[in-house]
């Protein structure tokens, strides 16, 4: 097990890592709402939680991590009135899209996907815990968090609640800083055909804000070790999710580790479909181009960095790809008949020194770059003994374990076929499942 360095959005700086119990790190990360397919820009910040579940696992850690599905919000609700249809018939169809696309990006399945439909009886729970603590105040058959009631509200975003005024509100879910109000916990229905739950604090439905911590409280009991999203999630989402969980139950830990990542732009601006720029998983593939490629780029810089997407940079992908999975054929083919069972044990001192410098990048916040710096120096390191012959079978054989050591990070490598990436640009089947990934 390697000591890990985090950044903690909550102290604004790194710490090491130290979980409850390492055999067991329980990650939260708030996942897609669905009422259309997820943006390029989800995308990225749910290729951010597989690297870190990968990473964890690599580096030695057992993980049990989940992320929700929003299945009720004011989109959904808008949405689902609009088509006649009810929330479960509306959300379904999407919900089954964001599997397919996390399927065909290679990412990792969780251990727990919950649904916030089926954490009402927690949430309205943690409703009454924050009335009994006189947290909670009722306006127009609504309850809403005062905020200024709650001590320690800002201590994640660093906002200053001072000039705000006393009763002012929110009823929508999202909002900016510079205008920070009361917050909505359980909304009174006011659309024909609403959905709504009869319950001991009322008829209505959830807050956005509520969702997140009931079902962190349904699947751990109380808080976790990491909690991730979103660097536009910090406030007020994540802010939110600290004042009910925190206010409801004051003697435990919410959150030890808060993980952001940043935003994804393409062509160097926010994407929007105003400008023309908004593009799905589904859109990108429809247009030829590869999910293996744009896996890459999506993971290749630093989850604190902005990302910049464009078919520049798919371009580039697509060659770094190449680059490797060309040295693996290589060695393939000097070696037809390995098994692909790999237990990662390196006895060649400059493979162990790769280990080594690729787990060290890994642990010291998750620095990708760096952890690819390490890939392709291994790379040219070993097509340069491939082409002066100085390497025996033994030899060779690490090499091929190295390069599926750093894959199970990168999750791109094609090990059942020496053919590899001739046919690029054809559509991605997904191999992660070989013993190639052992775990």
């Amino acid at each position: 097990m390697i000591e890990i360095q985090f950044y903690n959005s909550l102290s604004g700086r790194k710490e090491k890592f130290s979980p409850s119990d390492p055999n067991r790190v329980t990650v939260y990360s708030c996942g897609p709402t669905v009422y259309n397919f997820a943006h390029i820009g989800n995308l990225r910040a749910f290729l951010f939680v597989d690297v870190l579940r990968r990473s964890l696992k690599l580096l030695g850690y057992g993980v049990d991590m989940t992320m929700n599905i929003t299945d009720i919000d004011d989109k959904i609700i808008r949405d689902s009135i609009a088509s006649k249809k009810s929330i479960i018939e509306f959300t379904a169809p999407w919900t089954k899209a964001f599997f397919e696309d996390l399927k065909t990006v290679s990412a990792e399945i969780l251990e727990h996907y919950p649904k916030a439909t089926d954490s009402i009886p927690e949430m309205v729970d943690i409703i009454q815990k924050l009335q009994k603590k006189g947290l909670v105040y009722e306006k127009d058959e609504s309850l809403y968090f005062s905020i200024q009631k709650f001590q320690n509200y800002g201590k994640l975003s660093k906002i200053d609640t001072s000039g705000m005024k006393t009763g002012t509100r929110y009823d929508t879910d999202e909002y900016e800083k510079e205008d920070v109000r009361d917050f909505v916990l359980w909304k009174s229905p006011k659309l024909e055909g609403e959905t709504s739950w009869d319950t001991l604090v009322g008829t209505g439905r959830p807050g956005w804000h509520l969702e997140c911590s009931a079902m962190i409280r349904k699947v751990y009991g109380s808080g976790v070790d990491i909690h991730t999203g979103g660097v536009d999630l910090l406030f007020p989402h994540h802010e939110n999710e600290i004042a009910q969980s925190e206010g409801a139950f004051p003697e435990e830990s919410f959150v030890k580790t808060w993980l952001h990542s940043e935003h994804l732009l393409v062509d160097g601006q926010k994407m929007s479909k105003s400008k023309g720029n908004f593009y799905t998983l589904r859109d990108l593939i429809q247009q030829g181009l590869d999910p293996k490629a744009i896996r890459f780029l999506l993971i290749s810089t630093h989850y604190r960095s902005k990302l910049n997407f464009s078919t520049d940079r798919i371009a580039e992908a697509s060659a770094n790809i190449r680059k490797i999975q060309n040295c693996l054929d290589r060695i393939l083919e000097l070696e037809p008949d390995i098994k692909a069972d790999f237990y990662f044990l390196f006895s060649i001192p400059f493979v162990q020194t790769w280990k080594k410098e690729f787990e060290e990048s890994l642990a010291d916040d998750l620095n990708i770059s760096k952890a690819l710096a390490v890939v392709f120096e291994s790379v040219k390191q070993i097509n340069s003994l491939l082409d002066t012959n100085q390497s025996d079978s033994k030899q060779r054989i690490e090499y091929i374990q190295i390069l599926a050591y750093f894959d199970r990070i990168l999750g791109v490598l094609n090990f059942e076929s020496k053919k590899g990436f001739a046919r690029f640009g054809n559509r991605f089947s997904d191999r992660r499942k070989t013993n190639c990934q052992k775990k």
